[in-house]
């Protein structure tokens, strides 16, 4: 029997019940007729000499869609932004870097008042001298208890007081700089801004206060002197402190005393101590702190005994044992005693020198 909406005689024959619903999911939007590949002629063109009743459309181009062009767009920027401050300094901007300053030296030898005191026996020497409780290299630079700063943390500061220590081992102990002429482990550590300083004090020494070699190491004539004993004794100070939000300044206040002979002397020549006292001020930025380089802002050196009459800029050349040179000062200076700056040459001290 047949429903409501059909025929009278049923649902003809290889038709289905709905067949407006066999081909409701087919749709030939407009889209669709504009995508297909073949598109028949029309009338008017079919009565013409076509032979084919299509033809054959060429394919669409589809370009990129606004909103992914713009997406490539900017993964280029990004991608070109992170390369360009990879190359920058990731740390700092250098325009916004506190200028360096160069190092300012005062180098002054101090003539002994008397014969140089010397013995054999270097042991000795330094037992009977004001050095006799100094320890020996490195030891006796020890590191102080470190605090963070208001913007600088324990590591920071730790930084900076070890490459400090640094600056001193290298420029002061290591034989290869005392008497080979070595300047590279001391130049490692100094900040780049400061390199053009450095190599002009070494290609060109002016007493001026600004480029003595002296200034920035301890350096012997190897022509006239070598070392009697590499066991150097040391004693001294190191501290830190916080000058604004970006830089540290470390203060380094040592004494060092050398056994010294004349050069190729045999070994039981008499020998002589030496003392340099040192006191250098370190200054690191955030950048000096990441790459261990330090500033040297200010070197004071008082040495002896020397000659007044040899100009200490490029080397040191002390007065040996039982050498004499005419008194350089108003006063005596004791190395050894913390004090006020003296004049450009002094006499030492006769507490300075050793009881033989």
């Amino acid at each position: 029997m047949a429903g409501p909406g059909d025929p009278p005689e049923g649902t003809p024959e290889g038709a289905s019940a709905g067949g407006e619903d066999e081909y409701r999911s087919v749709v030939f939007d407009e889209s669709f007729v504009r995508a297909a590949r073949l598109q028949e002629y029309s009338a008017q063109e079919r009565m013409t000499d076509h032979t084919p009743a299509v033809r054959r459309r060429p394919p669409l181009h589809r370009g990129l869609s606004r909103q992914a062009l713009l997406l490539v767009l900017l993964i280029a920027l990004a991608f070109g932004t992170a390369i360009y401050m990879g190359v920058r300094n990731p740390y700092q901007n250098s325009a916004t870097r506190r200028p360096v300053e160069p190092l300012r030296m005062t180098v002054i030898p101090l003539s002994p008042q008397g014969a140089v005191p010397g013995a054999a026996d270097t042991e000795a020497l330094f037992a009977h001298s004001p050095a006799a409780q100094f320890r020996v290299g490195a030891e006796g630079i020890p590191l102080p208890a470190s605090r963070r700063t208001t913007h600088f943390s324990d590591s920071q500061v730790v930084t900076a007081l070890t490459t400090a220590k640094e600056y001193l081992v290298r420029s002061s102990l290591y034989p290869d700089v005392l008497i080979g002429q070595e300047v590279q482990p001391v130049r490692g550590l100094i900040d780049a801004a400061q390199l053009d300083q450095f190599d002009e004090s070494f290609s060109n020494p002016t007493a001026d206060g600004r480029h003595a070699p002296t200034g920035w190491l301890v350096r012997f004539d190897p022509a006239r002197t070598e070392l009697a004993d590499r066991k150097i004794r040391v004693q001294g100070t190191l501290t830190a402190a916080e000058t604004d939000s970006s830089t540290l300044e470390v203060t380094a206040d040592h004494t060092f005393v050398y056994a010294l002979r004349p050069a190729g002397a045999d070994v039981k020549a008499p020998a002589s101590l030496f003392t340099v006292r040192r006191e250098l001020h370190f200054r690191f930025d955030r950048d000096d702190l990441r790459t261990h380089q330090t500033q040297l802002i200010v070197a004071y050196v008082q040495a002896g005994p020397l000659s007044c009459a040899e100009d200490p800029t490029n080397h040191l050349r002390p007065l040996l044992a039982g050498q004499t040179a005419k008194a350089g000062g108003p006063a005596g200076t004791d190395p050894y005693a913390t004090g006020g700056a003296t004049a450009l040459c002094g006499s030492l001290a006769t507490s300075a020198q050793p009881r033989v």
